[in-house]
């Protein structure tokens, strides 16, 4: 057995444990961020394009080790940020960081998964890749899935890195900017002193137009499939 293809899967599962065991996410919270939001701004002002750089290397290095969190860091880079920045950063961030996982896993697992896939994982990788584009931009579009286990899932059915990364810049570009603009609007209640309520996020108005671009990416399956079924 390789022991060298393991490296970088072990190097984020203990990257993740530490982040877990030193609660991070504690840091990154609007009480913690809240406490300095004047002396963020300053700073950001005056160092724009360092402060940019270290955003997105945050943002990768958070994706890359599947902390916790990604819809917080996003809205927290809006209220930073604006909109528009934050969105762009968070688009080419969280694909960079995707891609890292992306590949650590099968880079790891894909020869071991192909040795001891069964019957039923094999026909399912073959179904998934015949439409890999249509149900990876599914799988991005939809809030329900938490972001790391779409970077690991493509992998397990061999989705090749060119779709992976172009499903995954476009895929999230809508959540993406709708939390990064709420993030925004949040700025202000943070210069107040003032936690916002985050009820918003699960609300009818973010949700639905999500998972209705999430069903216009599924489209392309159903017709394939009428088409197909009409020739028989």
């Amino acid at each position: 057995m390789d022991i060298k293809r393991y490296v970088p899967i072990a190097v984020l599962g203990v990257g993740l444990a530490l982040a877990i065991y030193f609660d991070i996410h504690k840091l990154l919270s609007f009480e913690a961020v809240g406490e300095y939001y004047g002396q963020l701004k300053t700073y950001i002002d005056e160092q724009f394009i360092l402060s940019l750089l270290l955003f997105s290397l945050v943002y990768i290095t958070a994706v890359s080790f599947s902390l916790p969190g990604a819809s917080i860091f996003s809205l927290l880079y809006g209220s930073l940020l604006g909109t528009l920045t934050a969105g762009t950063l968070i688009v080419f961030s969280a694909t960079i960081g995707a891609t890292f996982i992306f590949l650590a896993a099968k880079f790891a697992l894909q020869d071991t998964l192909r040795e001891r896939a069964g019957p039923w994982l094999s026909k399912m990788r073959v179904g998934f890749n015949e439409n890999a584009v249509s149900y990876m931009m599914f799988l991005r579009l939809v809030p329900a899935f938490p972001f790391f286990v779409v970077n690991l899932v493509p992998a397990f059915m061999g989705v090749s890195i060119k779709v992976f990364i172009s499903t995954t810049f476009f895929g999230i570009i809508p959540g993406t900017f709708v939390y990064v603009s709420i993030g925004s609007g949040i700025g202000y209640l943070l210069e107040q002193g003032k936690t916002p309520d985050l009820s918003t996020l699960s609300s009818p108005a973010v949700i639905l137009p999500l998972a209705a671009l999430a069903i216009l990416s599924l489209v392309p399956i159903v017709y394939k499939k009428i088409k197909g079924s009409r020739k028989i």
